[in-house]
């Protein structure tokens, strides 16, 4: 089985839209290594697993399908597509307020205008510890604080993610929906949480209730669909016996090796292998 390792950025990095937000299991390092490989996207761009779309920025589609069941982290991208200065506005003012006594005021608060939660998300995104996005079992965002105290950061470009955002359409449904959109000349990125049966994987012990071994099994049927239409599939994955048995006989499978530092768990930190799932001969 193939090995990929990480991919050091280019000097030319900085022409490229970066994502905003920090996200466990991002996939920023692996984004350089897939845009060098298929290029640009003809058809339309399907991701249904969007997170903080490290992918998309990257890769730039004319037309795109983009979908979390987050419904906050949509409405992020939704109130910044349709006027990111408000939202930077309130990000100045999140900026000039911050303190601990003021995280956690806004960690409770619960905002119904789509600006204001928008605002309040990217904050809490960029302050508390880790970028870890976590709610206990009512929804409520508990992450503590972290170290990080800026809110605005020199490499924001809010008017280029908002000009991004206008070539797609953006939801918060059930995957399934989504990549049964997709037809010949699609391309889609799935990235799911990794969950393995059993569960015995090392990655975060809740993804269990986010997203079960059905949900998986669900995930390899849609994706061998939408493959059998004549869509392109890049789904990324745990290298884990039972994930590697699930696409098999229909995908072909590389393996990645990483560094995971985000555990607080010393023995879930170190180099780790994930799974890169591919359709057809677009990794020739």
């Amino acid at each position: 089985m193939n090995k990929i390792q990480n991919v050091q950025p280019s000097v030319n990095e900085q022409i490229y839209i970066h994502p905003f937000l920090k996200w466990a299991g991002g996939k920023r390092w692996l984004a350089p290594l897939i845009h060098k490989q298929i290029g640009h996207v003809t058809g339309r761009y399907i991701e249904p697993f969007l997170g903080s779309g490290a992918m998309f920025f990257r890769l730039q589609p004319k037309k795109a399908i983009l979908n979390d069941s987050n419904a906050e982290l949509i409405n992020t991208y939704e109130a910044i597509r349709l006027d990111h200065n408000r939202v930077e506005k309130l990000l100045v003012q999140h900026q000039r307020l911050h303190s601990n006594k003021y995280y956690y005021q806004m960690r409770d608060y619960s905002p119904r205008c789509g600006f204001r939660r928008a605002a309040r998300f990217i904050y809490l995104n960029r302050t508390c510890w880790n970028g870890l996005y976590r709610v206990n079992l009512n929804g409520i965002f508990n992450v503590p604080i972290g170290t990080k105290t800026s809110v605005l950061l020199s490499g924001d470009n809010w008017a280029g993610v908002a000009d991004l955002l206008q070539h797609a359409k953006l939801y918060s449904d059930d995957f399934e929906k989504i990549i049964d959109q997709a037809k010949s000349g699609d391309l889609i990125f799935a990235d799911p949480p990794y969950t393995v049966k059993h569960n015995l994987n090392g990655f975060i012990k809740y993804n269990e209730f986010l997203f079960s071994w059905a949900d998986q099994e669900r995930l390899g049927t849609a994706l061998q669909r939408a493959a059998n239409r004549g869509a392109v599939i890049i789904s990324t994955n745990a290298n884990h016996v039972s994930i590697r048995t699930l696409y098999k006989e229909s995908f072909r499978l590389l393996t990645m090796e990483r560094n995971n530092v985000l555990s607080a768990d010393p023995k879930f930190r170190g180099r780790y292998q994930e799974l890169l799932i591919v359709s057809g001969s677009i990794w020739d």
